[in-house]
């Protein structure tokens, strides 16, 4: 079958199939993840080659990439920033296209005006170990006109993952048995060369590299011979610095044949006594609806909200019932929620955030600054 004859859209019987799983099922690194993907969808592994290739020629896949648990690995948070209306769209092109380490980049509203309804442009944020974050977030705030920023970053995390086809078959409310993991953020060392292979890992794949012997071509990029290659990955793995083998959709702009994945990102938001973070964190984990969920300070711009976390559907209401759901359920867990919100995602690109040394260093080169200058204090 000639590629143009292959179905592309989310909708195909086959391709959901194979997205419910290629979305967030391959967890860690795998030494063939295609086929991993092919096993657990009980379908050839041909048919899974194909199949993501043609979604992703279609652009009903965005990307296609090994993911790291970028929070071993850099300093990162969640960064809001006030900036004035007349230049909030400048700013969301300046950050999409000047800055490579910032990854989520949209523009947020309330229903009502709200604490922190003023800061409507919000990125994630990554820089290098060794270097600040508030420092790399003030010299852009002053660059794209941001009156204030404020950054947030992650203390615990307890939802990561996205799998957005097959939360769509969800009922409201439901949630796995047990509470969520906790994930620390506690930063990992590598040496040069597992910083080499993770570089060479995390690149997105092109089309014409979905096959199966899909890291030989990576591994000679880095000089090592496969096996050698695949057992710094799995060690790395295994030392919580790789994330997920994931197939990303198109889940904000419509895809192929002009189908949504979802059209609501709801970003909410919730203050728990003090001392009950990791209590409420696993709890609001545990539900399935949640792609995101962390113990993130709001401070005083945001009523000093404590915990945090990102859903996604097709419905604003649907999406309102889970977190109402959430809300019932941490009532009755004896979790006093004294505050609570939502930020709507309006428009939003994703990129992934660069974590290297090296690559901070060429991107101060190349916009004329002095690295030391955004070193972390010591």
């Amino acid at each position: 079958m000639i590629l143009a004859e292959i179905p592309a859209t989310v909708s195909d019987p086959i391709n959901a199939q194979i997205l419910k799983v290629s979305e967030d099922r391959i967890q860690g690194f795998s030494s063939d993840p295609f086929g991993e993907i092919a096993r657990l969808c009980e379908l050839p592994v041909e048919t899974i080659l194909e199949r993501i290739r043609a979604m992703l020629e279609a652009g009903t896949i965005r990307r296609v990439r090994q993911t790291l648990l970028a929070t071993s690995l850099a300093q990162g948070a969640l960064v809001a920033w006030n900036v004035p209306q007349d230049r909030l769209q400048a700013a969301f092109e300046t950050l999409l296209h000047d800055d490579p380490f910032s990854g989520h980049i949209v523009i947020r509203s309330t229903d009502a005006e709200t604490p922190g309804s003023i800061y409507r442009l919000w990125t994630t944020l990554k820089v290098p170990q060794g270097y600040s974050l508030e420092k790399h977030a003030l010299w852009w705030a002053e660059r794209i006109g941001a009156e204030s920023v404020k950054l947030m970053s992650a203390k615990k995390l307890f939802t990561l993952g996205v799998g957005h086809l097959r939360r769509r078959e969800l009922q409201i409310g439901a949630k796995s048995d047990a509470p969520g993991a906790v994930l620390d953020t506690t930063l990992v060392q590598l040496t040069p060369r597992e910083w080499e292979v993770l570089i060479a890992l995390k690149r997105e794949l092109t089309p014409g590299e979905i096959v199966r012997a899909v890291w030989e071509a990576r591994a000679r990029e880095t000089g090592l011979d496969f096996s050698l290659f695949c057992t710094i990955a799995a060690s790395l793995s295994e030392r919580g610095v790789i994330g997920r083998f994931s197939t990303f959709l198109e889940h904000v702009k419509p895809g192929a044949a002009g189908e949504r994945v979802t059209r609501y990102n709801a970003l909410f938001h919730w203050r728990v006594p003090v001392g009950r973070e990791l209590d409420a964190g696993r709890e609001v984990g545990r539900f399935e609806c949640m792609t995101h969920a962390y113990w993130r300070e709001g401070g005083p711009e945001f009523a000093d909200v404590n915990i945090m976390g990102v859903a996604h559907g097709l419905d604003k209401e649907l999406v309102l019932a889970n977190k109402a759901a959430i809300d019932a359920h941490l009532e009755s867990v004896g979790i006093a929620v004294s505050y609570t919100n939502v930020f709507w995602g309006g428009r939003s690109e994703i990129k992934p955030s660069e974590i290297a040394p090296q690559a901070y260093l060429e991107w101060c080169n190349s916009v004329g600054l002095d690295p030391q200058l955004l070193r972390d204090a010591v």
